[in-house]
């Protein structure tokens, strides 16, 4: 694959870059996005600082773009031949690598500025969260648990979020870490079953080639696992039946997941995989619920 590009120029070049960071497709920043919001809330027990708020959103869209953008780099001999890829920038052609290293060291200065805002303790997270986020697209060369990798990544966030607001991290961070992490490691199995004939193809590792046919089982198991944890997670807080109803939602969507599944169609798959917005929604929704309509409900909290 040659490293020059097409020297695209203007609104094309502008395109290129969006594309790059992954901007016009926003599904992977909203799964990011729900459940790092649904954290800051739990940690607060209530309305967290504004601060807090506008730090970690706006941190959300830099680190999962920078992510993208450092995966992009990784996969730039893979992207051409898987089907799902072979139009992205680096893959075409459209940006050079010194291009998108370069927007990948503006991204992770902007996210440094951005952890002046935040503690000592999420701070020395950050650290952590940067270096599994550029290990994570290296991960499927060479084990076929790349989803793992990028569950950690995903769930960093809510553990930075609960360091951020205690100043440490109690048990309830780490338990809504594991209930992310298997989630994540769910939908990104879906997300991988999409790639699975062109990954089997080009020798890239994935979680969907490891399980094979019983990957529909185990992404239930997973999913099931995620919500007891998170059903856990809520008595811990004292939660009530509000939150219990976005558990309820959240078991709906993994149900209409596996019925779209069913016959492995990547399409499908893909489709499964971007209801999954819809579980972390749920989640943060059912948080809110909680913590501002749950003291007016009877029931045990």
């Amino acid at each position: 694959m040659s490293e020059t590009t097409n020297n695209p120029s203007g609104a094309g070049l502008r395109s290129a870059y969006l594309r790059l960071m992954r901007l016009d497709r926003p599904v992977g920043t909203l799964l990011l996005l729900w459940p790092t919001l649904a954290a800051l809330w739990m940690a607060a027990e209530g309305t967290p600082p504004l601060a807090l708020i506008a730090v970690f959103t706006v941190g959300t869209f830099v680190m999962r773009s920078a992510g993208c953008v450092i995966n992009d780099v990784a996969d730039r001999q893979v992207d051409p031949n898987v089907r799902r890829t072979r139009a992205r920038p680096l893959a075409t052609g459209e940006l050079s690598v010194r291009d998108a290293l370069t927007l990948f060291v503006g991204l992770c200065v902007l996210a440094a500025l951005l952890l002046l805002l935040l503690n000592d303790a999420a701070r020395l997270l950050a650290v952590g969260g940067l270096f599994i986020a550029v290990l994570y697209p290296f991960m499927k060369r060479w084990t076929h648990l790349p989803q793992v990798v990028l569950g950690a990544a995903f769930s960093w966030g809510i553990v930075m979020a609960f360091a951020a607001v205690q100043g440490h991290l109690s048990q309830s961070a780490w338990l809504m870490f594991v209930a992310s992490l298997l989630w994540i490691v769910a939908y990104d199995t879906l997300y991988a079953m999409v790639d699975r004939e062109d990954d089997l193809k080009i020798g890239v590792k994935s979680t969907a080639i490891l399980f094979g046919d019983a990957d529909r089982l185990i992404v239930g198991i997973l999913q099931v696992a995620a919500l007891c944890a998170f059903w856990l997670l809520g008595r811990q807080f004292g939660y009530g039946p509000l939150y219990l109803v976005a558990l309820a939602v959240m078991a709906g969507a993994f149900i209409h997941q596996q019925r779209l599944i069913r016959k492995r169609d990547p399409a499908k798959c893909f489709v499964a995989f971007t209801n999954n917005i819809w579980v972390g929604f749920a989640l943060f929704a059912g948080t809110l619920a909680e913590l501002y309509l749950g003291p007016l409900v009877p029931g045990p909290h």
